[in-house]
């Protein structure tokens, strides 16, 4: 599809949105920002609760697309999942469906599959289509935003690209993030390949960098026109040296989700 030229962009304040605030507009993208707390250092900024649809109404009209970053992106309780990332994530489909969005990227996580077991030696790569699994509530919440995704485009042909984040940082600070790390350069080349693909219905992909330790299969990703540039490897050595090898009788280390499944990171709000 022609490049959309005004989209909006939710989360903007968040740790992965302050990138891609930086980054989208070289692709020429007029960005419209959205969170829930001011967004400093953006013009015209709208701060708005997922939960207030007029204000969701107001923020999608006239936008070509929608990049959605807003919501809880660790764990929390279930209520607080389930207003944030499920009922917010439907307020924002069914504004957008309401003033005609044609297309909305959606950050999902590699947590929808993180009870997924790790690949081991020469184990292929984890496809798109592997049973989703989610490790927590969070995770839970996004294969929700999945299925929210299929939903309206099966009925109502709002196309949506699902990406299954996985670690996107200015550099690893994990072993295990040297296999799902997704350098913010590649997270913008991705992003941009997510809007401008033609015909993508309803599409999954994983979201990383070209690591030598991948664990997922990117062919989805790349069938969009995604060609990542990075890789993790020059960081191996320096964080394999401080923290040691994956090992699989650790539980942490035994599964795509790695920590979220024993000791899982709590939402500090």
């Amino acid at each position: 599809m022609p490049a959309p030229r005004t989209v909006l962009l939710t989360g903007a304040a968040g740790g992965l949105g302050t990138l891609m605030r930086g980054l989208l507009p070289e692709y020429g993208y007029d960005l419209r920002c959205l969170d829930l707390v001011p967004v400093e250092g953006a013009p015209g900024a709208i701060t708005a609760d997922l939960a207030d649809r007029d204000a969701l109404r107001d923020a999608v009209r006239g936008v070509d697309a929608i990049v959605h970053l807003a919501g809880i992106s660790l764990e929390s309780s279930f209520e607080k999942i389930l207003r944030a990332n499920i009922e917010g994530t439907y307020n924002l489909y069914e504004a957008a469906r309401a003033e005609g969005v044609r297309r909305i990227v959606f950050a999902s996580s590699n947590h929808a599959v993180g009870y997924t077991p790790r690949p081991e030696g020469d184990d292929p790569l984890i496809p798109v289509d592997t049973p989703r699994r989610p490790d927590t509530f969070y995770g839970l919440s996004k294969s929700f935003g999945e299925d929210l995704a299929q939903l309206y485009w099966d009925r109502h042909g709002l196309e949506t690209v699902s990406v299954r984040i996985g670690s996107c940082f200015a550099e690893p600070t994990s072993v295990r993030m040297l296999s799902i790390w997704m350098s913010p350069a590649d997270g913008a080349r991705l992003f941009h390949a997510a809007l401008t693909a033609e015909d993508v219905g309803h599409t999954v992909v994983y979201g990383s960098s070209a690591n030598t330790r991948l664990w997922w299969d990117l062919t989805t990703a790349r069938a969009l026109g995604y060609d990542p540039q990075d890789d993790s490897e020059p960081y191996a050595e320096k964080l394999i040296a401080e923290q040691g090898e994956l090992q699989p009788g650790n539980e942490a280390h035994a599964y795509l989700g790695g920590a979220f499944v024993t000791d899982p990171p709590i939402w500090p709000h």
